[in-house]
């Protein structure tokens, strides 16, 4: 099928990017990308191209070109199912907080309202594309819908994973490792992967260009999240022992990342991971394995989890331990909210948990991030009842922040922290002054020459 036409329901960090560069890539093809939420798609369409609702390095530029051309961005979600061929839902699908699978199972009834939307709605014959990262056999259900409730129209659904790292989207985007594509066996099923790969073609070599059954497809998402989560961990684990024994973590990480069947990415020490995805694709996987009796499974990708959380919490005591056991109305600064940087995203970053810890402790919280609003930090912290909230100040100067601080505890590892005149913040810090860098970011020698406490994970002081 020769596709012109393309809608993508849901306008966040995986549909946003995604369709700007197919639309820059795909000129002959119209992309409008929709959603429900009328103030992110007046983002999306806003003329100054700095209040665009994602932040990654790039993207700018990428909608610069497309928008108005051949990429639009509605609300009109109906108008867009209706004119286009090949449909994307790129939906949000949290972890379920109520029924059975609580705290492990994906929620997928927005994928399941948008599959009746598009059966409702269609006319001609469709190709659906799942996009959001979907349990293993989301797509029988989805067809499921889509055959009985629709008008008699023939669907096609394709699973199409991404594989994108907040923070180098665009770049991923533009030089995939792999586009992965998931179909069906038969003649039909057959045509519509080819005009995904049709798609993909215009700037992807072929032999980047993987096809698999649907299942497959979808189990490879939820797996790759799972080691790459599972490197982290590890590592983590390692940098607790590193701490009890003198070894350093940079150390060991570059010791081991050097032999060629370990490999060095996904093996810095830090505070945890976060991001919408490695928890929420584990804890997946891990319903998942339970539903089918595999426990032994569940229990061990599970622990993976287990750690990350560990491994926050343990952060956070040791705040409150180093600084004589009480943080009780001392100013404590944290850098950094996002949970990576390079992006505004937030969604389970560490720094979350670690503030809430914190504030149980009744410090008073200074709180400085390049890109993440003040608005976004409070509505982050939501389950805080109004004494708690008076605890916390969003600064929009990192020097402000530091004023008159008992520590510092860097959270996100933005380059920006290593160009500071850490004299100057030290000068007006309340003394001793404390660093507990959670990234192991900036220079241990150079601060402490200058006269700090500093405490970086996986470092020991021995």
């Amino acid at each position: 099928m020769n596709i012109n036409s393309i809608c993508c329901i849901g306008a966040g960090y995986v549909g946003g990017p995604t369709m700007a560069v197919i639309a820059q890539k795909c000129p002959h093809i119209k992309v409008t990308v929709v959603d429900l939420n009328e103030s992110r798609i007046a983002a999306w369409n806003d003329a100054n191209l700095e209040n665009l609702p994602v932040y990654e390095p790039g993207l700018d530029q990428v909608v610069a070109e497309a928008r108005g051309r051949n990429l639009f961005f509605s609300t009109d979600v109906d108008k867009a199912i209706d004119e286009a061929q090949m449909i994307f839902i790129s939906v949000n699908t949290p972890t379920k907080n109520y029924g059975a699978g609580k705290g492990m199972a994906a929620d997928l009834k927005y994928i399941e309202l948008c599959a009746r939307q598009i059966a409702r709605v269609s006319k001609q014959d469709k190709i659906v594309v799942e996009k959001s990262t979907l349990p293993v056999r989301t797509a029988e259900a989805i067809k499921n819908i889509l055959d009985h409730t629709g008008n008699g129209v023939q669907f096609q659904i394709l699973s199409n994973p991404e594989f994108l790292a907040e923070g180098t989207a665009v770049q991923d985007l533009h030089h995939p490792d792999r586009v992965l594509i998931g179909g069906d066996s038969s003649d039909e099923g057959k045509v519509a992967i080819q005009s995904l790969i049709d798609i993909y073609a215009n700037w992807v070599p072929l032999d980047k260009i993987l096809t698999t059954n649907v299942w497959s497809s979808e189990l490879s998402k939820l797996t790759a999240n799972a080691f790459l989560a599972q490197r982290v961990s590890s590592i983590n684990a390692i940098s607790e022992l590193c701490e009890k024994t003198g070894a350093d973590v940079s150390e060991v990480s570059k010791a081991i990342g050097m032999d060629a069947r370990i490999g060095s990415k996904f093996l810095k020490a830090s505070v945890g991971f976060g991001g919408s995805c490695f928890q929420k694709d584990i804890l997946n996987l891990v319903y998942i394995a339970k539903s089918y009796g595999l426990h032994a499974v569940a229990d061990y990708w599970e622990q993976v989890v287990i750690m990350n959380d560990h491994q926050k919490n343990r952060f956070s005591k040791n705040i409150v331990q180093t600084l004589y056991n009480t943080v009780s109305g001392k100013k404590i600064t944290l850098l950094g909210w996002a949970f990576k940087k390079d992006t505004n995203d937030t969604r389970e970053s560490a720094a979350i948990n670690i503030a809430q810890n914190l504030i149980a402790e009744q410090a008073n919280l200074a709180i400085f991030d390049p890109k993440v609003s003040e608005k976004q930090i409070l509505s982050d912290l939501v389950d805080l009842n109004e004494n708690q909230i008076k605890l916390i100040e969003v600064n929009q100067d990192p020097y402000q922040a530091c004023h008159n601080s008992h520590a510092i505890a860097i959270l996100t590892e933005w380059d920006e922290f290593n160009t500071y005149d850490w004299q100057k913040i030290y000068s007006n810090m309340l003394k001793p002054a404390f660093i507990f860098d959670g990234r192991n970011l900036l220079n241990k020698k150079q601060m402490t020459q200058i006269g700090f406490t500093y405490i970086a994970v996986g470092s020991s002081n021995l």
